[in-house]
């Protein structure tokens, strides 16, 4: 069976997200349709406020949709209890932030650690992972570094590490270079550019920044909760 003829990793369909500010209901997602299938690097852009972030954090299980499908690796996440979707996540899905979050009295190595920590691997397994995930964003000899010892690229770099140390199938990135100058940007975006072409990680990225999303394989615009056709 062909990738084109393979169910999604991620499907939506008439997903609608409403918050309620006191007596007003703010509309962040209305009729949201999307597919994403595996192996794709997809930039989902729009201005602030266009929903963008919510639709990724729905697809993450850290929202739920008002109404509609969102179906993730073949789970409706709606009926996972907290505790079967917070192992889920722990197991499907990399999620990097655009501040870093990093624990600023471990070292890259240990925060890279923490999901593991959840995991049944021993000690020297989970060494060797997070050795494996360091070398992938090239931190191999800033293991023993702490956060304040690193460039701000460095500890982003070290945040897509922490995500990857699960090996992912999805790996979710929150506008990861909002907080980086353009050299240090440039470093995230190939970074993940090389998760999705060499490891074959399905990899959604939301930005507002148009050179960011050329490092994707396609593009989907969101404006005031809709998505723009193709």
């Amino acid at each position: 069976m062909s990738d084109i003829e393979s169910p999604p990793l991620v499907r939506v369909r008439n997903l609608h997200k409403v918050f309620r500010h006191g007596e007003t209901d703010v509309v962040a997602l209305d009729d949201i349709h999307l597919d994403v299938r595996a192996g794709e690097f997809l930039a989902l852009m729009g201005p602030s406020g266009s929903g963008k972030s919510t639709l990724l954090h729905i697809i993450a299980g850290i929202d739920f949709a008002t109404d509609g499908e969102c179906e993730v690796l073949g789970y409706d996440l709606r009926a996972l209890s907290e505790s079967d979707l917070a192992r889920w996540r722990n197991q499907h899905i990399g999620f990097v932030f655009q501040s870093f979050n990093l624990i600023p009295v471990l070292t890259a190595a240990e925060n890279v650690e923490m999901p593991l920590l959840l995991t049944g691997l021993s000690k020297s397994e989970r060494a060797e992972h997070v050795q494996t995930a360091l070398d992938i964003v090239g931190l191999a000899d800033r293991m023993t570094h702490y956060p304040r010892q690193l460039s701000g690229g460095q500890e982003q770099r070290v945040a897509i590490a922490r995500a990857l140390v699960i090996d992912p199938d999805l790996v979710l990135a929150d506008e990861p270079t909002g907080d980086l100058d353009a050299h240090a940007a440039e470093e995230i975006l190939i970074v993940l550019r090389k998760l999705n072409r060499d490891f074959k990680k399905t990899v959604i990225m939301v930005t507002h920044d148009p050179k960011a999303a050329t490092y994707a394989t396609l593009t989907r615009h969101l404006d005031k909760g809709q998505m723009l056709p193709l």
